[in-house]
Order: structure tokens, then sequence, then C-alpha cells
């Protein structure tokens, strides 16, 4: 059998929860039209209520969907259920061990729950790699936030699935484990096993992901490889110190200028429009002696806010 293109697809995705006591109807999925490349580190983006843990609860058979198209790994989740979950390991928010099981009974236990023989259980290799060989006999209890969080992945890991999805997976994980967790799993994507990531750490999304996602309010608002995704924010900025401290901004025209309190002078403008040496000549024109100067570019955090408060064109001011 030959491997699927997408390791994920999602076509006309619907969910909508019924009207309760508490609320009425909400569709917390739109229609959603998702393609994750097999082999790829995809990550899954979106402020809180966008619909993302609802996506991830439907293709690990929690939740039901109301319309659409699902598959993983090619199988349909409708037609055969067993065999597309058999084919993702999932790793939640909320940290789910037994306390009274060691890590090496909670990944046995786990590993017969997907009906992994004794003979092919990498138990002991996946607790080493992930840095709790030394507390496979530990309780759970004993283990640290960030301890308990790792065997999350590891226990996600016992059937050897071709897809593994990570939800928020270094939430309150210091930095050395989250370092530690990121090079496990970049190896594990060199192995080949197609990585889903949700996080709020967006330089982390940056840094790790060939293509991102990114949903608002249950639709997809960008889907597309990071670096396309950052180009489609051609904004600049020229943080100029001045050889003379300024009072005010001067005009500059065209062009957008503010002093910020250290003294500096941003100048935003848009790289498909304009050169930066324009700039500077504005500047020089507005009579601004010119000691030092650096640019900036947008990052994910721009995009996303851009994107999500639904001004395409915005970029956030706060990274410039």
């Amino acid at each position: 059998m030959s491997l699927p293109d997408f390791a994920i697809e999602a076509r006309g995705l619907v969910k909508t929860y019924p009207a309760s006591r508490t609320g009425p109807a909400k569709t917390a999925l739109k229609g959603v039209d998702i393609a994750i490349p097999r082999g790829s580190i995809f990550g899954l983006l979106g402020p809180n209520g966008a619909g993302k843990s609802t996506f991830i609860n439907i293709l690990a058979g929690l939740v039901n969907k109301t319309e659409g198209e699902v598959k993983i790994w090619g199988v349909d989740i409708d037609a055969q259920p067993r065999s597309a979950r058999a084919a993702i390991g999932v790793v939640p928010q909320e940290i789910a061990a037994d306390v009274f099981f060691t890590p090496r009974e909670s990944m046995n236990t786990q590993a017969g729950l997907y009906g992994v023989p004794r003979a092919e259980r990498r138990t002991d290799e996946i607790l080493a790699a992930l840095g709790l060989g030394d507390k496979a006999d530990a309780y759970v209890r004993q283990l640290s936030g960030g301890m308990k969080r790792r065997l999350m992945v590891a226990k996600a890991m016992v059937h050897n699935p071709p897809v593994l999805i990570l939800d928020e997976p270094t939430a309150g994980v210091d930095v050395e484990l989250r370092r530690q967790l990121w090079t496990y799993v970049q190896a594990l994507n060199d192995q080949g096993v197609t990585i889903v990531l949700t996080t709020h750490y967006l330089e982390e999304a940056q840094a790790l992901c060939d293509t991102i996602a990114i949903i608002n309010r249950g639709e997809v608002v960008a889907c597309e490889p990071t670096g396309d995704l950052l180009r489609r924010f051609d904004s600049r900025a020229v943080i100029i110190t001045p050889k003379v401290a300024l009072d005010t901004a001067p005009d500059l025209g065209t062009f957008d200028a503010r002093l910020r309190p250290d003294g500096r002078l941003v100048i935003n403008f848009k790289a498909d429009e304009t050169g930066i040496e324009d700039v500077l000549e504005a500047v020089r024109a507005a009579g601004v002696g010119i000691k030092d100067l650096t640019t900036e570019e947008p990052d994910l955090e721009d995009v996303f806010l851009a994107l999500t408060y639904n001004d395409p064109t915005a970029v956030s001011p706060t990274a410039f």
C-alpha cells in the first residue's frame, strides 16, 4: 500500500454544538478545509475558542463531527474509525496519568489498550529518549510537572503512530525541558513522523513548523508554508537613532513616523511600494541626522494578530 500524500485531510468539516440550558447552539467549526502534508511539522494556531481543540477531538474520536469528511493517513474516520485512530497519537493539554502507576506501568497499560504485543513494545526506549529512563519505576505522583508532560508524549508514542498531535506540549515546561522535548520531536520527524503542533509560543511555531494554519472563529484564515505566510505581510520598519535628540517625530510626508520613549525614531513602510533609501532621503530632508539605524521585519506574532483581529493589512505595533 502506497503512503498517502497527506497525513490528515479535512474537507468541509463542520461541528455544531446543540443548544443547552447554558446557551444557544454554537458552531465551532465552519466548513474547515485542511490538508496536512505527510512528513511535515504542521502548526495549528488560533486564539482561545477558535476551534483548535474541537478539530483535534474530532481526529481523536472524542467528538462527533456534524458535517464533512476527515481522513487520517488516508483512512476515513467514519468508514474505519479504529484504523484511523490507530494512526495518530494525541498529547492533550491536560496531564492525564494514574498517579499510583509508575511510568513503565503507565506505558505498558497504554500499549495494551492499543493491542501492542509485549515483544514489540518500546517502553524503555521511549522513556529514555524523553529523559525519563531513570524515573521508569518511580510513581507518577513523584514526577515534576515537566516530567509528567513528557510522559504524556511517551504514552502517545507507544503504538508507533505515523502522526503525532501535540496540543500545547510545552505549557508549564522550563526552557531546558522544552529544548529536550523539541530535540526528540524533531528526531521523530526526521524518521518520517508527521507532527501537528498547537502552541501559544509563536516563536516555537515559527522556528519549528514547515507549514502553518491559523484558525479564527471556526474558520481557516490562512494555511501555507511558514515563509510564504510571513512574506504576505511586507511591512518593514526602520529604527533610527538621531544624532541630536528629538522632542517630536518629524513630518516625513507619506511615511508614518513616531518617536519611541528611548528617543529612537521608528518609520514603517511597505517593501513592495518603496525602498529603504527613499525612507532615508525623507529623514535627511526633514533635517534629521542619522547616528545609527536598524531594520525590523514582522514575525509570526504580527501575522497572527493581524489575521485574528480581522485586519489583513494591520501589523502589530508591538514589534516595532
